[in-house]
């Protein structure tokens, strides 16, 4: 059986994020992430923010940092996010996105990604971010294996070392899964996130 492409494998990690962010209200937006110091408000902030981002860079712009800027927490947090997983979703359904070149200068300034990789670094992005959600939601997050998996690679090359311990890094340094820890909870821990957060 022939791999699916990365763009429809990361659809389904956005559109669960969109399922789980449908259950947010603005009064939620003040609870606590396992996402470092942010707050509900803040992480959705951020989340819209990298969907702009990614798809302005599908479509040849966001070179610089500014367009990757987060704006206030959303008022109405499922419209806002919906708007922007669509929008992403958009710009990597088009023809030939997996071929193009990606700007993603929160990573490297001054270089481009392949289209591939870089859709792969938002897969894992939305995977760990969903996740990130429904733990701060207190509700589970599933995703299938063949997401799980591609994740998993993505994850596994993510580098570590002192580059995670930077103010700015996008991960903090890799934990250990718990014995028996599922597909999800691997992925988390390797990016520095606690599976059994808020623990």
């Amino acid at each position: 059986m022939p791999k699916e492409p990365v763009t429809d494998l990361d659809a389904r990690a956005v559109r669960a994020s969109v399922d789980l962010v449908s259950r947010v209200t603005p009064a939620d937006l003040t609870r606590p992430t396992p996402c470092g110091p942010w707050n509900l408000g803040n992480l959705l902030a951020h989340m819209i923010a990298q969907h702009h981002g990614f798809a302005a860079s599908a479509r040849g712009g966001a070179a610089d940092l500014a367009d990757w800027r987060p704006g206030p927490p959303p008022a109405d947090p499922a419209k806002a996010y919906a708007a922007a997983a669509d929008e992403v979703l958009a710009a990597f359904a088009e023809e030939g996105v997996l071929d193009r070149p990606f700007a993603l200068p929160e990573i490297l300034p001054n270089v481009t990604f392949p289209g591939r990789q870089a859709v792969g670094f938002h897969l894992v992005d939305y995977t760990v971010h969903g996740w990130d959600v429904a733990r701060s939601l207190g509700v589970d997050l599933t995703l299938d294996p063949a997401v799980l998996e591609a994740s998993r690679r993505v994850a596994a090359v993510v580098p570590g070392g002192d580059y995670r311990t930077q103010p700015k890094a996008a991960f903090a340094p890799a934990r250990t899964a718990p014995p028996g820890a599922g597909a999800l909870d691997e992925i988390v821990a390797m990016l520095g996130r606690s599976p059994t957060w808020p623990a």
